[in-house]
């Protein structure tokens, strides 16, 4: 397995540093012109630019998205890197402009790659980078991770990450060697609130499941099995719906059969006098994500169905 080894903005990293662990945190690009092809579980590495040339840390890539400025805020706050929106906002201003990043719509996107269990080491624990390391990697590079640097930065992380993690009371992703290879391959993975939202979004091609409504800040990720309630962050525990039908679908006012229809109850009426704008939806059928493992699992479905106001 690759892990990549990338250039770290100074103030995202000095941020984020100010805790050990963050479950999940989003490294981004001011452009979302460049697309991020590593392989998730795999290990991402925090490269500190001059004069530090270190490696402060690392986290474990879940996955890649182009999502609007603000939506990225939504999904992982201070995980961004800044205190504030607005921090933020300045930050990328000041990206583009010295970069002369032009163009593209007022959506604003930005490249995410998000990343899960990241660690942030102190200066003292950080680690020498590869020596193999170019003036021209102006982004970032993969490294295997059995053999030559790659390995070195890979061996010299672990043990200090697992030592900060104990410290903290934190337990850290299983990492096994593969007997074909032995090679490290990440056991677990976990998606991660944010992450949750940005799957379920992109795996329902940003329209609602129900109303196939396209505008994005109407839109939020429903779990079918509150998370409260051991439901998982997963993409088959989730349903992309405008906000309104997601409030209802939390308090049981409407269903989703395992038949994929939708079901308004008539409970909305009893209680408000009212629901004629979703009545006509009833017995319609919701969208579905392209691949067959995202679709909502039955189980799940009739575990909200059986809680179903009706």
């Amino acid at each position: 397995m690759n892990g990549t080894i990338a250039n770290t903005h100074p103030d995202w990293f000095d941020f984020l540093a100010t805790r050990t662990f963050w479950p999940e945190v989003n490294f981004w690009n001011p452009s979302d012109f460049y697309a991020f092809h590593g392989k998730p579980g795999s290990p991402f590495f925090f490269r500190l630019l001059s004069p530090r040339n270190a490696i402060g840390g690392f986290g474990y890539v879940q996955s890649f998205a182009k999502l609007p400025e603000w939506l990225a805020w939504e999904c992982f706050g201070q995980g961004n890197g800044s205190a504030t929106f607005e921090g933020m906002s300045a930050r990328l201003a000041e990206l583009r402009a010295r970069n002369n990043i032009r163009g593209g719509s007022e959506l604003k996107q930005i490249g995410c790659i998000i990343l899960r269990d990241a660690v942030f080491f102190p200066p003292e624990m950080w680690v020498k980078q590869p020596s193999d390391w170019g003036r021209q990697n102006l982004r970032y590079k993969g490294y295997p991770l059995h053999e030559g640097e790659g390995a070195r930065v890979w061996n010299d992380c672990l043990p200090l990450a697992a030592l900060l993690m104990e410290k903290a009371g934190i337990e850290l992703p299983e990492v096994r060697e593969q007997p074909r290879y032995g090679e490290p391959v990440l056991v677990r993975q976990r998606l991660g609130q944010g992450a949750f939202r940005v799957a379920v979004t992109e795996a329902y091609d940003r329209a609602c499941a129900a109303t196939r409504e396209h505008s994005l800040p109407a839109l939020e990720a429903a779990h079918i099995k509150p998370f409260a309630l051991e439901g998982p962050h997963t993409v088959n525990n989730g349903l992309l719906l405008r906000s309104d039908l997601h409030r209802l679908f939390d308090r049981g006012y409407v269903t989703v059969t395992p038949e994929h229809r939708l079901v308004v109850g008539g409970r909305l009426k009893e209680h408000f006098d009212n629901g004629k704008s979703y009545y006509p939806l009833h017995g319609s059928v919701v969208a579905l994500p392209k691949r067959v493992a995202d679709h909502p699992d039955p189980e799940l479905l009739r575990w909200h169905n059986e809680r179903f106001l009706g």
